[in-house]
This record gives structure tokens, sequence and C-alpha cells, in this order.
């Protein structure tokens, strides 16, 4: 690979390439050979990803089987973001939140289908308390 001003490689601290920073007057001249090559790429890779992984039920399960909090089973969320809202979201067909995780420790966490942030309910023993965090790309 060559470096130089139009082109140039990123590494990350430990020495592994990262990616590539074109400047945008080298774009502009290769725009359509790249993005035909870019977007054939992604075409062919796309056939290749599977379903989103499944719900941790068996989590949730087991975070009721232990519930020892002082008020009932709560099966609302509710997302500041977006506004979605659901009274349980078990019953929802089309999903409008998707369980992300549980623990016995009372964190459940879901992901708002409609802008991808991510309600955290926290149980306590006399209360819960909802976070709305939003969407964060996970970097390799």
């Amino acid at each position: 690979m060559f470096n130089n001003k139009e082109v140039q490689p990123l590494y990350n601290e430990t020495g592994n390439l990262q990616g590539v920073f074109i400047t945008a007057t080298k774009w502009f001249e290769c725009e359509k050979e790249l993005e035909s090559i870019l977007f054939s790429q992604q075409e062919k890779h796309s056939s290749l990803r599977s379903e989103p992984k499944a719900e941790p039920i068996k989590d949730w399960d087991s975070f009721l089987s232990y519930w020892d909090f002082n008020y009932p089973v709560e099966k609302i969320v509710k997302c500041d973001n977006c506004g979605a809202y659901t009274d349980d979201w078990t019953l929802d067909d089309p999903k409008k939140f998707r369980l992300k995780a549980a623990n016995l420790g009372g964190m459940v966490s879901f992901l708002c289908v409609e802008c991808q942030h991510r309600v955290t309910k926290k149980h306590f023993k006399d209360h819960i308390r909802y976070e709305c965090t939003p969407f964060t790309c996970k970097v390799i």
C-alpha cells in the first residue's frame, strides 16, 4: 500500500490497519469506480448476514423467578428519545423494543426499534430508574 498526502492508511495503537483516509479531491477523482467496488462488496456481504440475535428470554425468566422487589412486575418500556411506549413489551407484535439483557441484579435493557436507543430499567428495592442512551457503534 502506498502512502502519500492524498491516501493515508490509519493504524491503531497496536499497528493494525483501521481504515484509509482519502482526501476529497482524490475521492471525487475516483468516486464512481470506488462506489462501484464498495457497493458490490456490501451487497455480497449483506447476503451473508444472519437474522438478529435472539432475545435472552431465559435471562428475563431467571430475573422474574428471583423477583423480590416491593412492587409488582412492570412490563412497561418507554423511550425518552423518540417517545415509543408499550404497556407490555412481551406482547407487542411487531416489537417496539427488543430485550438485550436481563440480570439478577435488577438491570434489564432494551433496544428501541424505532430510534435504536438503549432503554435500561434499573430495578431497586422500592423503585425503578429508567435510562435512555443513544446508540453507539462498537469499534473493532
